[in-house]
């Protein structure tokens, strides 16, 4: 199996900054894209950034301009480096782990890491 443990949350100030770090272990070679989505109270998970293992990303339209999603294959990382936060980007930020096509089962989730934005 493989395990995703986050880090990196916390109470910002708006305006201010956060980076989020997501570290892999295990049978980590069954991974390929990884993501980070997040959960605000009373919303549906919605996906914030995504990035393949050859570096390709892709973003939410609320972020963009604002969260640049990076990783380290070396390492099993993955960040999410947020600037310009905003009151509502407030909510639990979860990493995700998507399976290669090659190893078939569900796709992997961390246990998610608070980020508060006070405005």
């Amino acid at each position: 199996q493989v395990q995703l443990v986050e880090s990196g949350g916390g109470l910002v100030q708006a305006g201010g900054s956060l980076r989020l770090s997501c570290v892999a272990s295990g049978r980590t070679f069954v991974l390929n894209a990884m993501g980070w989505y997040r959960q605000a109270p009373g919303k549906q998970r919605e996906l914030v950034a995504g990035i393949s293992r050859g570096g390709s990303t892709n973003y939410a339209d609320s972020v963009k301009g604002r969260f640049t999603i990076s990783r380290d294959n070396a390492k099993d990382t993955v960040y999410l480096q947020m600037d310009s936060l905003k009151s509502e980007d407030t909510a639990v930020y979860y990493c995700k782990g998507e399976r290669s096509y090659r190893y078939r089962g569900p796709d992997f989730w961390g246990q998610g890491t608070q980020v508060t934005v006070s405005s």
